[in-house]
């Protein structure tokens, strides 16, 4: 992105609203959504901006905008916010008007009145009434705000979408905030100015400026990857909408595709749509990183047809994705929901473009969907979790199997199977990796990850299945975590090394787990003697001692076992 597509500067309120510019909320993005709580929030840090001695400065985050005249900018981030200081402005006009009315000091509130309108609002035609808007919302909500809300006169409830009525509640709420924040005052006209000047002097934006489409979606993915999470789905959204809009599609038939669109967001999340349309895209097409994700859409769907063609076969796939997604509320086997399960708490997504293509074709209920999901357990176990080898060359072997699933190529789930060889670490090379795993269970998503290793290899010796997250059972880490000096077996880098490895860690009943802490070996062994789990009882029984040699050769028995289990006899 060139410095001439780009620029970023920081701007108050004022300087945003008061310079002449106009800020227009693109046709197809999202309608007014904030409620209450936001107000809320926003209305306190006003106050605590305007009161006298309170902060010189509130900072109200990203602004991104998108120009090619300098003159008339579409908000792509930050709608909802400039929308609500607007509503707080008409709030504090309404309550001018009121004064005027009143006939309190009324031609010094009506010159406030009109500047306040002329620098934050708009120009008001003084014969149709009509605003000149510096500010111009979407399609469902700009009539409101310009024919009810920026006149000032009365706000009809019937007949409106849900969005209009959240311009009129959120401005009827800051209408009485700001009545009571002057009640009381000698010159309340004086006052009220003084809020809105105060307010947009030290409330202020960090504003980014790019000239097109494709250099706001990279913003997107910048600042995300920076931590500030901001969305593109509505950038992608407003391109695909402005392709059908462009060849004249009936606005009912948007309407329904809108309804369409805003259907999948609200079941996907707006934050997690921009991954699902990625994962969409390369289960169909080539493999595309997700920071070239827009530019090839905005390449490849420039015509009706492709557009919806796009948003019927994202539709179509919704479905399968939260069902990998979001395992428990799905409608599949419950072995499909504990393979899916499994990949969530693994952290595994590389799979996913290969099953949307394959559900589509084996569909997502059948007993074959099933084996390969539990194939992409297996290898995402064996790859990713034990093996930790690169996840680009695994995302491009899903892609390939699923452009040859689509090309029908591969014609049973065998075949796919066969497939994923490559991904499927050799025996040899996984029972060294598993020898030599660490896993530390201080963080929640690994210690889950523990306790179904060890389910799965007490299985595998009792033929007894475990439910990993059962609370009658902890981890117990034999080396304690915070060893006394009775350890002396274990040096202070030991200690270090060897607390997370696989073979110094069994299930124990939670009872039995909570008397032990960081007792000597020779107690804990007494305790792992009368345990139900096989591990614990080995453990006991086959050391005298626990020393690094005696976890190093536990945890090496303990990869063979594991090399059974995870197991594809194919492959």
């Amino acid at each position: 992105m060139s410095a001439s597509n780009f620029n970023t500067k920081n701007d108050t309120f004022r300087k945003l609203m008061g310079s002449g510019l106009s800020y227009r909320i693109p046709r197809f993005q999202r309608d007014y959504s904030w409620e209450e709580d936001h107000w809320d929030d926003l209305w306190m840090d006003i106050k605590e901006t305007v009161r006298e001695g309170g902060e010189p400065a509130h900072y109200m985050g990203y602004l991104v905008l998108q120009s090619k005249d300098e003159k008339i900018f579409d908000v792509i981030d930050g709608q909802q916010r400039l929308t609500t200081l607007s509503l707080i402005v008409l709030a504090a006009l309404k309550n001018l008007q009121r004064l005027i009315d009143d006939a309190i000091h009324p031609e010094n509130n009506q010159q406030r009145l009109e500047q306040i309108r002329q620098t934050y609002i708009g120009f008001l035609d003084p014969v149709t009434l009509l605003s000149q808007a510096k500010l111009i919302l979407n399609r469902n909500n700009d009539h409101y705000y310009q024919n009810y809300l920026v006149p000032l006169g009365n706000l009809p409830t019937r007949g409106f979408r849900a969005s209009e009525h959240g311009l009129r509640k959120a401005f009827e709420w800051f209408d009485r905030r700001v009545r009571e924040f002057v009640k009381g005052e000698t010159d309340q006209g004086s006052s009220l100015a003084r809020l809105i000047e105060t307010m947009s002097d030290r409330l202020f934006f960090t504003v980014i400026t790019v000239t097109d489409e494709l250099n706001a979606y990279k913003v997107f993915e910048t600042l995300n990857a920076r931590g500030v999470r901001l969305s593109a789905t509505d950038l992608l959204k407003n391109y695909l909408f402005a392709v059908l809009h462009g060849e004249g599609v009936h606005e009912q038939e948007l309407k329904v595709l809108e309804d369409r669109w805003e259907g999948m967001v609200g079941r996907l999340g707006n934050e997690s749509f921009p991954i699902f349309l990625r994962t969409h895209w390369n289960s169909r097409h080539m493999l595309v990183r997700q920071t070239e994700l827009f530019k090839t859409i905005r390449g490849k769907i420039r015509q009706r047809g492709e557009a919806f063609r796009l948003l019927n076969e994202m539709d179509e796939d919704v479905e399968t994705y939260l069902g990998l997604t979001q395992p428990e509320t799905g409608s599949w086997s419950p072995e499909s929901k504990r393979y899916a399960a499994t990949l969530k708490m693994f952290n595994v997504r590389q799979p996913f473009p290969l099953l949307l293509a394959a559900s589509r074709i084996f569909d997502s209920m059948s007993t074959d969907f099933e084996k390969l999901l539990h194939a992409c357990v297996i290898i995402s176990f064996r790859y990713n979790v034990i093996g930790n080898f690169r996840a680009s060359d695994q995302e491009r072997t899903y892609n390939t199997l699923a452009q040859r699933i689509g090309r029908n190529e591969l014609s049973s789930i065998q075949e796919v199977i066969t497939g994923l060889k490559e991904l499927y670490p050799k025996d040899s090379a996984f029972k060294a990796a598993f020898t030599e795993k660490s896993i530390r269970t201080s963080q929640s998503r690994n210690k889950r990850v523990v306790r179904y290793i060890l389910s799965q290899l007490e299985s595998h010796l009792t033929h007894t299945n475990h439910d990993f997250d059962s609370k009658r059972f902890n981890i117990e880490h034999i080396l304690p975590q915070n060893p006394p000096s009775d350890w002396e077996a274990f040096s202070n880098t030991e200690q270090e090394a060897m607390t997370f490895r696989l073979g110094n860690m069994v299930l124990l009943e939670t009872t039995k787990n909570r008397n032990l802490g960081t007792k000597p070996w020779p107690a804990k062994q007494e305790v792992f003697q009368e345990s139900q789990f096989a591990l614990a009882k080995r453990v006991a029984t086959e050391n005298d001692n626990w020393t690094p040699e005696r976890i190093a050769k536990h945890q090496a028995w303990m990869a063979i076992q594991a090399t059974a289990i995870w197991q594809i006899p194919q492959l």
